[in-house]
């Protein structure tokens, strides 16, 4: 596997070796967007556009790119971010991603539709996280998970605002996804292709939503869940919810979702300790501006009130770059560790960070930097990125 891992030299090696070993149905869940897709595709296109000024002559020794998020140290200006059903993507994923993260030295965040359960992933790294919390209907539900985060030493609370109202993902209908998967005659011959996944499964009793089964109301096991989550998703999310969910949490708080100035300007007042510019990967407004796109006019309107992160398209480290100079303190991936899970695991997330890594810092280099400065643009070529 070693040597494999080596020739895997940008995170799109990852995705063509994911999309081979993860089942149809979950490779599509993580690898789509809503509707037309025309956001998702924006979010990565976007970034092609902005173009890097290099620089020769200039002494390199030295360089780091260590920074902090939300207090937490991280040995790049990166997050692995919440994203649903990882633990669908390679058995026990969560877990695992959770360790890698760990051991590399960036942050981790767990989803609320995560198959390993907040316990699950405490007990896997003995390390502070964090938990991204979505917000429902069932009041008691949510100040329960709230009260497990902090009984699982999360170090921060994620809140995605963005998520009211689910947007429709075509492929998620056609494939007929559920968890586990139906056993259609479509699914079982794409499983009967996919053994390596299907033997991790085997091995794990992890395979359903470790975070909801057993814990909410009503919901006892798989039959009851598809329904209870269609009505929980609360339509009338609002800054008053945010108060009451900061006051519960009385720890660092994260707002995930924001894509325009207003509401940016929302987030800051709402005394939040950051905020994500974030269109949810292109999954729930289609049409919406890239992440990126949408970054400049949020970093400068709030960027010194509250830490401004980036998320959305990030498939490289000289996005992470990019995103940086265009006023982002940090930045959160998802895609990209989930194609590295899928391919190898474990090590498949160690090696998508090292990719990150390596090219942030060669990049960062070849602009004529040793370190990174949020809303730096000197080492973007003018007239080429958004303002």
């Amino acid at each position: 596997m070693t040597q494999n891992l080596a020739k895997m030299t940008c995170i799109e090696d990852l995705r063509v070796l994911a999309q081979k070993r993860v089942p149809r149905m979950f490779y599509d869940y993580a690898d789509s967007g809503a509707w037309t897709e025309s956001t998702y595709r924006a979010n990565e296109t976007d970034f092609q556009k902005i173009k890097l000024r290099q620089r020769v002559a200039v002494n390199m020794e030295g360089r780091s790119l260590r920074t902090t998020m939300a207090g937490a140290d991280a040995i790049m200006p990166v997050a692995i971010a919440p994203t649903g059903l990882t633990g669908m993507q390679h058995a026990d994923g969560e877990m695992l991603a959770a360790q890698a993260a760990a051991e590399f030295g960036v942050p981790f965040t767990l989803s609320t539709m995560s198959i390993c359960s907040l316990e699950d992933v405490a007990r896997a790294t003995g390390k502070p996280f964090w938990f991204q919390l979505y917000v429902m209907r069932d009041r008691d539900f949510v100040g329960n998970l709230i009260d497990r985060a902090k009984a699982a030493n999360c170090s921060a609370l994620v809140l995605t605002l963005d998520l009211q109202i689910m947007g429709q993902r075509h492929k998620d209908i056609r494939n007929g996804l559920s968890t586990p998967p139906k056993p259609t005659l479509a699914n079982l011959i794409n499983l009967a292709t996919k053994p390596r996944w299907c033997l991790g499964m085997l091995g794990t009793p992890r395979r359903t939503f470790g975070n909801i089964v057993g814990h909410a109301k009503g919901v006892a096991d798989m039959s009851s869940l598809a329904s209870w989550t269609a009505e929980q998703f609360d339509p009338c999310l609002s800054w008053d919810d945010v108060e009451w969910i900061k006051q519960r949490w009385g720890g660092k708080l994260i707002l995930k979702g924001v894509l325009d100035v207003e509401d940016a300007r929302l987030a800051a007042d709402s005394g939040a300790d950051a905020l994500i510019v974030s269109n949810h990967g292109g999954r729930q407004l289609d049409g919406a501006m890239s992440s990126i796109a949408a970054l400049p006019a949020i970093a400068e309107a709030v960027g010194s009130r509250i830490e401004v992160w980036m998320d959305g398209g990030i498939r490289s480290g000289q996005d992470v770059l990019k995103a940086v100079s265009l006023g982002a303190s940090g930045t959160m991936i998802g895609r990209a560790f989930l194609y590295g899970l899928g391919a190898y695991g474990k090590a498949g997330v160690t090696r998508a960070l090292e990719i990150l890594y390596k090219e942030l810092d060669v990049t960062m280099a070849l602009c004529g930097r040793k370190s990174l400065t949020p809303g730096d643009r000197s080492m973007l070529l003018p007239g080429t990125y958004p303002t």
